[in-house]
């Protein structure tokens, strides 16, 4: 999972500038777990890791330049 988080906090960082390391990871967390909440609360069945980072990618994609 670290992997992941690392992954993701680069990409985040590098779409947005204005973050710090700390608070890049945070957001990753906070993002990677209400997309998992939010679908198993939809009755969905868990699909993977790699599912969850495939949406948060294109979250950070979409909208990371201005999380802040």
């Amino acid at each position: 999972m670290e992997q992941y988080f690392e992954r993701l906090t680069e990409q985040l960082m590098e779409k947005n500038n204005m973050l710090t390391y700390d608070e890049a990871r945070t957001w990753v967390e906070l993002l990677w777990s209400d997309f998992e909440t939010t679908y198993a609360k939809a009755g969905h069945k868990y699909k993977g890791q790699e599912t969850t980072e495939r949406i948060v990618q294109e979250w950070i994609e979409s909208y990371g330049a201005q999380l802040h």
